[in-house]
């Protein structure tokens, strides 16, 4: 009759969750290498590890932690010195800087009285040469601020407006593919005021005189060497409705028509019953004197 195999009376242990990582687990219960371990025995039963066990070696190290506890309190003592040193250098520097904005306020106060005293006497001039004709020689050259009827022009970009391929105004030759007011655009519109009767003329609150230039700067829009952001806002004294319809009729009204339908830039024209002007900011006296033709003998 067989055998029966015997039967274990303990169950088998279960298999370790990481059995598969034998590698990893090798690793992690030998963390240091054989040898190492070696190593480090070898020194404790030689004496050479822990703590120095002779007078000389335990002088070396309380010097050297002396020296150490110097160093950081000489590092903090110095820190804590210099700080009111920098707290000190710093007001000065505040209190310079307000001297030097004071003084800069200053400068601009007087620049600007001189400028006031400047035109006064500009308008003196003008007055003493001009005679009866005084008052309208101080309204054309813009030396006097004006208040009358007029129109009021505003002037803006297109809404979905771009700068240029190169961000240069239009070309002589075509318009470039962008809905950005130039400065050409405004130089033709305020030509226009005046060819069609404008007394006075000012974009954006500054007075333009005989002398004024329109100029660009990338796409910024400047005058006199002033800059402007749209909308530009263009007033011109003269007879409200005349004046209107003479620029609306004008080959620099069909020009400005064409840019709104063509490139989408915004106009609005409106008859005003009194507009006020500035005066302008500076105006250059120059006076010319007629060329006689001497007789010959």
């Amino acid at each position: 009759m067989p055998q029966q195999p015997p039967v274990r009376s303990t169950p088998a242990r279960p298999a370790r969750p990481d059995a598969s990582m034998s590698l990893l687990t090798n690793v992690m219960d030998h963390s240091l290498d054989d040898g190492y371990a070696e190593a480090a025995a070898r020194r404790k039963t030689s004496g050479e590890g822990g703590m120095p066990k002779t007078l000389r070696a335990k002088l070396g190290l309380a010097v050297g932690l002396v020296f150490a506890a110097l160093i950081v309190t000489v590092g903090a003592a110095q820190a804590r010195v210099a700080a009111p040193v920098v707290a000190k250098e710093r007001e000065e520097l505040i209190d310079r800087i307000d001297q030097e904005t004071e003084a800069a306020d200053q400068l601009e106060d007087s620049v600007d009285e001189l400028r006031a005293d400047v035109s006064a006497r500009q308008r003196e001039a003008l007055r003493d040469s001009g005679g009866d004709r005084s008052a309208l020689v101080g309204i054309l050259s813009g030396a006097v601020a004006v208040h009358g009827p007029g129109v009021r022009l505003v002037v803006n970009d297109a809404k979905d407006a771009s700068t240029g391929g190169d961000g240069g105004p239009r070309s002589t030759t075509g318009f470039s593919d962008t809905g950005r007011v130039r400065d050409r655009d405004m130089q033709r519109v305020v030509n226009g005021l005046w060819e069609s009767g404008a007394e006075a003329v000012s974009i954006n609150g500054q007075r333009l005189t005989a002398l004024s230039a329109i100029r660009a700067a990338g796409d910024a829009i400047l005058v006199d060497n002033r800059p402007l952001v749209p909308p530009y806002t263009v007033l011109a004294v003269g007879d409200g409705g005349e004046l209107s319809d003479r620029f609306q009729n004008s080959a620099d009204g069909l020009y400005l028509h064409a840019l709104q339908e063509n490139y989408g830039i915004r106009t609005a024209l409106s008859v005003e019953d009194g507009v006020r002007l500035p005066a302008a900011p500076s105006v250059i006296v120059r006076t010319a004197q007629p060329i006689t033709e001497k007789g010959t003998s």
